[in-house]
């Protein structure tokens, strides 16, 4: 599905990130097949809040996760966003990402990382009690360390 609407005909292969913290916001993200597991499997993982108690020392305080996205510099990437409970906002600000995410509803934003560094967002709808323990991290590295 939206494989016709790629920007790029090497962007087949499909990622599907959970960022749920009693939440379930759907992340699919399109990607070279190359950047998945290694038995050409969909890379699949769980992101969640790091407690104040387990923060290193230069950790953000409500920011920070355990699990980052990680994608290449100089590489374009398009992410589709559903959400599995309520609305949800992906929002990334310095990347200038910010999707709704509803339930039964695909929408799509792409991004295309041109330097590397850590960038910082949060759901950005009020979506219920846990609606501040909800981070996301992307971080950007250069192609060559991405595939080391």
């Amino acid at each position: 599905m939206y494989f016709q609407d790629s920007a790029s005909p090497q962007m087949e292969a499909l990622a599907e990130l959970h960022d749920n913290i009693m939440f379930y916001l759907v992340i699919i993200l399109f990607a070279y097949p190359d950047f998945l597991s290694d038995d050409n499997e969909e890379l699949e993982f769980d992101s969640y809040l790091v407690p104040e108690s387990d923060l290193e020392d230069g950790k953000l305080r409500m920011l920070e996760v355990d699990n980052r996205v990680i994608l290449p510099e100089i590489t374009h990437t398009r992410f589709i966003i559903s959400s599995g409970d309520v609305i949800h906002s992906y929002a990334c600000p310095s990347l200038g990402i910010k999707c709704d995410a509803y339930p039964g509803r695909l929408n799509q934003v792409s991004v295309l990382v041109n330097r590397e560094g850590t960038f910082f967002g949060q759901c950005s709808e009020i979506c219920g009690i846990l609606h501040s323990s909800m981070p996301i991290v992307i971080e950007s590295v250069s192609l060559e360390k991405y595939l080391s």
